[in-house]
């Protein structure tokens, strides 16, 4: 079975809301769940968004996805030129700032905690207008720092497609491949499902990107999360809420079924690491509610993998 990384922030009720006693117990709850080998965390001017002191005390030896995305929408909303893939060299040199930043932080886990982070993830930002130029130069310098040991990936959010409204509108798949090989920089793929979602429209079409994504040979990762195209207990259509599949929850109306999955998986092939990123359910509140809500998707996901391996879909 693939190891798999739990999103613990879009989980949380204490992400928002600081509850150390209820995050001590969700935390140390998810990472005993079946397969399940650590967490994605979020970087948001730190390593936790409230309390990094605790953090570093209370993380099991487990290991962590750094996202710095959080972080990354916030900036992008107050400075429009920020990020790694700005034309603007103001805008690029503070995405590499706050990179340096992470990469600190990094290294502060690996030195005062059990847990190690094994992969930082990246954003071609800034939102509608990237340049292909400007990230191989980030890219080219970032391949020079030292991250602890962790695996640099380009998280794949939604493009700028001209069609719809987008939520991240970083750049296309084809342009991070591009930069990527360019580059010559040791970066991977990581891919989202209910974020292609959101830029492409059709499950058919997300099934088709992840395996153009695994062709490249890049792919690394592959994070299953939901997206619905009509308002929900979630939020509003096509927004980038983590949602659950729809098994799981059918008022969700979420687009990320067990075929859907079973074909995204198929497609992907082998890859290092498999992510669950779910947001709880409105109702939950306690730790438990919450590992209700996780072990659940869990069980849709780990089906879906079964199905996909079998020898039926395999030709084995």
């Amino acid at each position: 079975m693939t190891p798999v990384l739990v999103s613990a922030y879009a989980a949380s009720p204490a992400f928002r809301a600081w509850d150390p006693h209820l995050e001590g117990e969700l935390m140390a709850g998810l990472c005993a769940l079946p397969d399940v080998v650590g967490l994605e965390v979020p970087w948001l001017d730190g390593i936790h968004p409230h309390d990094e002191e605790w953090f570093l005390r209370e993380l099991p030896a487990i290991e962590l996805a750094v996202t710095p995305l959080p972080w990354v929408m916030g900036r992008s909303a107050a400075t429009p030129g920020y990020g790694l893939a700005s034309a603007d060299d103001a805008g690029r040199r503070a995405a590499l700032d706050d990179l340096q930043c992470v990469r600190h932080d990094v290294h502060r886990v690996a030195e005062r905690s059990g847990a190690r982070v094994a992969t930082v993830m990246l954003h071609s930002a800034p939102r509608g207008g990237g340049s292909v130029d400007a990230l191989r130069s980030s890219l080219d310098e970032l391949a020079a720092w030292d991250f602890a040991g962790a695996r640099l990936v380009i998280e794949h959010c939604d493009a700028d497609t001209g069609s719809h409204p987008f939520e991240k509108g970083f750049l296309s798949m084809d342009a991070e491949i591009e930069t990527i090989r360019a580059s010559g920089a040791p970066v991977g793929l990581w891919m989202n499902w209910g974020r292609s979602l959101i830029e492409t429209r059709d499950p058919a079409a997300v099934t088709a990107q992840i395996a153009h994504a695994a062709s490249s040979g890049l792919l690394t990762g592959l994070a299953l999360s939901g997206a619905a195209a009509v308002d929900g207990p979630y939020g509003a259509a096509w927004a980038d809420a983590h949602l659950p599949f729809a098994e799981a929850d059918p008022p969700s109306r979420s687009l990320l079924t067990h075929s859907a999955a079973v074909d995204a998986l198929g497609a992907a092939g082998v890859v290092d690491r498999l992510g669950l990123k779910v947001s709880r359910h409105p109702d939950d509140r306690t730790a438990a509610d919450v590992l209700g809500t996780v072990t659940a998707n869990l069980g849709a996901m780990l089906r879906a993998v079964a199905s996909a391996r079998t020898p039926a879909r395999t030709g084995a």
